[in-house]
This record gives C-alpha cells, structure tokens and sequence, in this order.
C-alpha cells in the first residue's frame, strides 16, 4: 500500500514506560523545532504499542496508533505532566499470542511473536524518516533494535530512577527527587508530633539514587538502595540512634524499591511480568517497617516504636514537572532535532557531567547504570558519604557512579 506521507520530511516520537513529568515538555520542544525546520512530526500513541498495532489502510481509522503533531497541540500540553501521547510497557520483539494485533492473529500465531517487521513496515507506511523514543533504557533498547533495523533513531533519556546508562541526567529525576524531599518533610510533621520512626518506600528498581539524593539532601537520615544487601537490625539500630538523638524524637528512612534484605530477595506484588521480562515490584517498604518495629523495643525501655509506613510511588510520579524537568527536556529535544538536521542517528542525548551532548544509542544495551557503592554509600552507616564536592556535577553521581 502506498505511504500516507505528504512529501515532506516526518519525524515520529513517542513516549514508552512509565509516565514521568518531563515528558510533554520534551514532546513540544521537538515538534515545535521541528515544524519551524519544515519537518512533519507524528506522535506515535502508547508507545511501542501504536506503532506495532497500526493497520496499514487509508480508510482505517488509526487515530488510537498515531496522530499529526502541531504547535496548538504540543503547546496546550507542554507545561503539563505525564504523555499525552499515552504510555505502554510493549515490546513488539516478544508480544504474546494474546496481545498480538487481531489483524495479524492469523499471522503470528506462536506463543511469543517477533512483530519486527510489521513495525518496520509501518513507518515505512507512515514516511518517517527519523525516528526519536523517549524513554528508559527497556524503551530505548528497543529503539537500539530499530536503529539495527535501519531506521534513523536519535534517542532521549527518561527515567524516575535516573538510570539510563551514559548520561547523568533522565527526565523525570528532578521532579522525583524533588516531590520525595517535600513529601518527607510534609510527613516528619506527623512521625515528631507521635514520636515515631518514618519510612518511605521509594522507586529504583536496579539504582538508588532516588533514594540518595534525597537523602543526601537532609529529608531523611538513612536510605537502603538496591545495590548493596542491609541488615535490617543494623538499619534499626541506626534509626533508634537518630530518633534518641533528635529533639523531636523521631527518625526517617528512604527505602529503594528493589532493595533486599541479607538473606533475603526482591519483594514483588505479582509474578506477572511485562513484555520485558520484569514484574512489578513494591512491599520491601512494608517488609521493613514491620520488621523494624519489632525490633524497636530494644533501644527503648522494652516499648516498641511505632512506625509511619508510606510508599510514595505515583505520588512522586505524577503532576507537573518541576523546573529542571521543564528546561532539560526543551533542551533535549532541540539536540535531537540539532543531529537530525545534520544527519546524524543511532544517537543518546545526555548530560555528563553538566554539559549536553550526544553518545552512541548501544550504550544502553552495553552497560548499566547504578550507584557507585564505594564511592558514595557508607555501607556501616547507611547513608551518602558527605566528601568534598568541589568540581562535582550537579547531580554528584554520575553515570560513570
């Protein structure tokens, strides 16, 4: 079937994974360069989803697959929060028999289905030319699958956890950090007035620098991060000391969400995985707070503590973007459009070390990013090591730690 393209250059996006703020602004500083430079640009909806589930016929109605782009649209959304070209966690290498398209049932009929070249296929029908995923590295490392494809992918880091490998900076980050530091504080108003100990879930799956920086900011005294195993009588040993040496008797712990326990493992809500292979996680932060509790008693007269016990997930998710997660996606998106114009693909945008610039795309499938343990994390006190920060980056963990 022919190509629905105009005749001028197109441009596709689309925003895959979890939602962040950051992520419209992002959306709206492509598409606004973009037309400006002449260029058409599509939003590709729900992710990897809209472009896998396209049926390639002029008289279908595909505007829940993708729709045109223009300054109206992105402008009425950019000051917001989350995509408004909508979110999946898809991943068209490994769709299940049941999430296959229904027009291509009959057509990919195994348990598990490589729609690759259905995909292919269907930019092809859209005319793009260029090609830019905004996500973290599961989403990007699918856009790496096209790059190997042949298609002109120039990619945009996203992430809460801030732990897309090869930039210092996702979006996303700042807001996060920013709503668990004001989150904590609004919280301690409750642990001081009842004497209690505060704990906070927080997300990193793999990393903890939500669970760092936050910490490392003052909103709470100890943090426990996936990359290193904590004692959970140490950690209340630790929390007992910082409540009795506090004035207003209390004490708070952030709580990464793939952190584990000595002798322990990951804490998942379900076995269900997603098209990446990962199950949703989310319970350490009950696990801990119980398990504290219990042990509370013991620095305090043979009386527990009681505990304040709160997951923050989509708290932290959700809403507008703060200022860094406004400017670093307009940012983002206008480095994307800068490589696009003189030519250049299979690109990362990033921050290191607090310039902008660009990387090869295959570094998020070459390599991880996660907190540099020896570096930053005192494993006897659990908390950030608080060392000189001259010529530090802004965000001091960088994606070299």
């Amino acid at each position: 079937m022919s190509s629905i393209n105009s005749g001028k250059k197109r441009i596709a996006i689309l925003t895959g994974g979890g939602d962040v703020p950051g992520l419209n602004p992002a959306i709206r500083a492509v598409t606004i360069r973009a037309l400006r430079e002449g260029w058409d640009v599509i939003g590709l909806r729900r992710g990897w989803a809209g472009v896998m589930e396209i049926v390639r016929d002029h008289l279908y109605d595909n505007s829940n697959n993708f729709q045109f782009l223009s300054e109206e649209i992105v402008n009425r959304a950019g000051r917001t929060g989350g995509t408004f070209l909508h979110t999946s966690r898809t991943r068209p290498s490994s769709v299940k028999a049941d999430d296959v398209p229904q027009h291509l049932k009959d057509k990919y009929t195994a348990p598990v289905n490589d729609l690759t070249p259905e995909v292919l296929k269907n930019l092809d029908w859209l005319g793009v030319d260029y090609l830019i995923p905004i996500g973290g590295d599961d989403t990007l490392s699918y856009g790496m699958r096209m790059h190997q494809e042949g298609v002109k992918v120039i990619a945009i880091p996203k992430t809460m956890d801030n732990d897309v490998p090869g930039t210092d900076y996702c979006i996303g980050f700042s807001t996060c950090v920013t709503r668990t530091i004001e989150m904590a504080h609004r919280l301690r108003t409750s642990a001081g007035s009842h004497e209690r100990l505060l704990v906070m879930e927080v997300f990193g799956r793999y990393a903890g620098f939500t669970a760092m920086l936050p910490t490392m900011a003052g909103a709470a005294t100890r943090c426990v991060i996936p990359e290193h195993k904590f004692d959970v009588d140490v950690l209340t040993e630790m929390l007992m000391y910082d409540r009795n040496r506090n004035p207003s008797r209390y004490a708070v712990a952030l709580v990464s969400e793939g952190a584990v326990p000595q002798g322990g493992q990951m804490v998942w809500q379900s076995d269900v995985q997603d098209a990446f292979g990962h199950a949703k996680l989310g319970g350490i932060g009950d696990i801990v707070s119980n398990e504290v509790q219990k042990r509370t008693a013991q620095f305090n007269g043979g009386k527990e503590v009681h505990i304040i016990n709160q997951k923050l997930g989509y708290l932290v998710r959700g809403g507008d973007p703060d200022a860094m997660d406004s400017i670093v996606p307009m940012a983002y998106g206008n480095l994307a459009l800068d490589l696009l114009l003189q030519g250049v693909h299979g690109r990362l945008v990033v921050v290191k070390n607090g310039c902008y610039g660009n990387i090869p795309l295959d570094v998020v499938t070459s390599t991880k990013k996660v907190v540099d343990v020896e570096r930053f994390y005192n494993v006897e006190r659990y908390r950030p090591y608080f060392h000189s920060f001259e010529m530090a980056p802004l965000f001091i963990m960088t994606s070299e730690g």
